[in-house]
């Protein structure tokens, strides 16, 4: 052993060892600051790292390989090769290494996959970011770090809690949950993010609920370089949460320079309880998180979370308004017997009123009316008033503007959809179901090109959808197009949808005989549900007569399609006929619309 150690002394491995350790330490934060400074790629970064570890090992090969002490002092020659070893194996090993930033599926219920901008688009992504308000920021769902899953809901519940309050503030762009919660667990950078997200910032954090207590970390951050502009930790009672949201909110607030709502009529909404009680908030969120399920029994566990929430607070508004949605999604959706249908629009409806009557201001009850007066009552007017109302309550939220821009279009005012649907997706630039609107609408407004990005953009963030293909195959009929038109309808999924996108795209081809046997067919599995959708098969066909009976039997069937007449371009192909005037007055829609018909 002793002979060991006089071996290690006689060629210097500890003086080594310990210079190179001295200089590594010394030279890594340096590079570091050198690398933020400049926007290295992490990549580089990693790669300096390995390289200056594997570095390690070379200068003991050489020092021992030197062995007596007179032969310490290196040539030049050996100097530059030890230089050269380290920068090849550091490029060596950053060329195997993973990034560390491989785009992966976002987890949601969109499904969606998000990935980095390639390099070639750099100048694209420089533009991009230069239209980025520095005033906009979107909360990424707040990391559960309980240990259990079934804690999810409630770091969820924060997140959006953080998303309504900061929506309050005037000037200040709030990226909507749909589009935020996209990022769940992904691997992108911040840079990729903010610009998917079009906001210059990103708050981030973790929520750990043990017992009593509730351990909240949450960080501000600069979407464009990475850097923190506020963070904070906080280990408090669980009973204070409520005063723990609101100090995260106006921190970032004042972090951000922006200040409250003052637009005229607008009143701050909120997700708490009246009396403040935690276990009434937990079980709304709960009641939200099964809501969002989009099951029937999800829509069932809902409505008795939301059922318990009114328990612990009888003044809990948003609960009321959170249970009709609830009731009205079983009815229009679930319900297979006029009498359950019945009793829950029944049930909806005292829901709604109960929310109205206990908070005449809460943006959600509005729209949860309005909701219910287009499905159930076509009652356009009743509809509008109530969509208004909300966007004048909570101008910053973008459901309530695809809400109110959805009734726009159904009366006809289709340009102004158009641009509120538009401000909306500026907040909710993920939203698959936004963009299909946008698409449906530009479409009614002959706007054929615009319509098809915005329909592909649908389906780009939700591959599996049906509805936006069909849509296609319609743009593509309006054009003329019959090879197109009946691409994208076999590219639509098997269903309804893909049933009825080819039977209306064979309408404009030159086989008479497939034409007539697909209408046959299509009419032959579902006539009484499909009746609106047979009428428009009937429009492209030049075939008024039958077009207006089978709008008659929408109507008497209770077929949601009717509420798409004055931005239905096909069907307004007959705008002009008798008919078609005494039809909208007996389904309580106006005869004048700024959409295009069909040529």
């Amino acid at each position: 052993m002793e002979e060991f150690f006089a071996r290690l002394k006689e060629h210097k491995l500890v003086q080594w060892t310990l210079g190179y350790a001295a200089v590594a330490v010394a030279l890594l934060p340096v590079l570091d600051i050198v690398a933020s400074q400049f926007g290295w790629p992490e990549s580089l970064r990693r790669g300096i790292t390995l390289a200056v570890i594997m570095g390690f090992f070379l200068v003991l090969v050489l020092a021992w390989y030197h062995g007596e002490r007179a032969a310490q002092k290196m040539p030049r020659s050996e100097v530059l090769l030890l230089v050269g070893l380290v920068a090849i194996t550091g490029v060596l090993m950053w060329r195997v290494a993973p990034s560390g930033h491989e785009s992966v599926p976002a987890v949601s219920t969109t499904k969606v996959t998000l990935t980095a901008q390639p390099p070639a688009q750099a100048s694209a992504a420089t533009s991009a970011r230069a239209d980025i308000p520095a005033k906009s920021v979107a909360v990424l769902p707040l990391v559960n770090e309980s240990g259990d899953k079934d804690q999810q809901y409630f770091s969820d519940g924060l997140s959006e809690d953080l998303i309504t309050a900061l929506s309050q503030f005037a000037g200040l762009k709030v990226i909507n949950r749909d589009s935020s919660f996209q990022f769940r667990a992904s691997k992108d950078s911040v840079q990729a993010i903010g610009e998917q997200l079009g906001v210059a910032h990103l708050l981030e954090g973790s929520v750990q609920k043990l017992g009593d207590e509730v351990r909240i970390s949450a960080e501000l951050v600069n979407a464009a370089d990475g850097s923190t502009l506020w963070s904070e930790h906080y280990d408090r009672p669980y009973k204070d949460l409520f005063a723990l949201q609101d100090e995260i909110t106006k921190a970032v607030a004042d972090a951000l320079k922006a200040k409250l709502l003052t637009t005229p009529g607008a009143v701050a909404q909120s997700d708490r309880p009246p009396n403040g009680n935690l276990a009434a908030y937990t079980a709304f969120l709960r009641g939200r998180a099964d809501a969002d399920i989009g099951t029937e029994e999800g829509q069932r566990n809902a409505i008795a979370q939301f059922d318990e929430a009114i328990r612990l607070d009888p003044h809990y508004a948003l609960a009321y308004a959170a249970a009709s949605r609830a009731w009205g999604a079983l009815a229009g959706t679930f319900d297979t017997t006029p009498a359950d249908q019945r009793r829950d629009i029944a049930q909806a409806r005292t829901a709604v009123n109960r929310a109205l009557q206990l908070n005449p201001d809460l943006a959600a009850a509005h729209t949860a009316l309005s909701g219910l007066m287009m499905a159930f009552d076509f009652n356009w007017q009743g509809a509008l008033a109530e969509a208004q109302r909300a966007a004048e309550l909570a101008p910053g939220t973008a459901d309530v503007k695809f809400g109110l821009a959805g009734i726009q279009a159904r009366l006809g005012h289709l340009t102004t959809a158009v641009e509120v649907d538009r401000q909306a997706l500026a907040s909710a630039p993920l939203d698959a179901v936004g963009y299909f609107g946008l698409g449906r609408k530009l479409s009614g407004l002959g706007q054929l090109d615009e319509a098809e990005t915005a329909l592909r953009k649908s389906i780009e963030l939700v591959p599996g959808a049906s509805r936006p293909y069909a849509y296609l195959a319609i743009v593509e009929v309006q054009r003329g197009d019959a090879a197109a038109a009946l691409v994208a309808a076999q590219k639509t999924p098997l269903g309804f949808w893909h049933d009825f996108a080819v039977t209306l795209a064979l309408q404009i081809g030159t086989n008479r005989a497939a034409a007539d046997a697909a209408l046959r067919d299509f009419i032959g599995k579902d006539a009484a549900g499909d009746a609106y959708q047979i009428a428009e098969v009937y429009a492209v066909r030049r075939d008024p007569d039958n077009m207006f009976k089978w709008l008659d039997h929408a109507w008497s069937n209770d077929d949601a399609g009717v509420e798409l007449l004055l931005f239905d371009p096909l069907i307004l192909r007959y705008k002009d006929d008798p008919r078609f005037a005494a039809f909208c007055k007996k389904v309580g829609l106006p005869t004048t619309t700024d959409a295009k018909a069909m040529l």
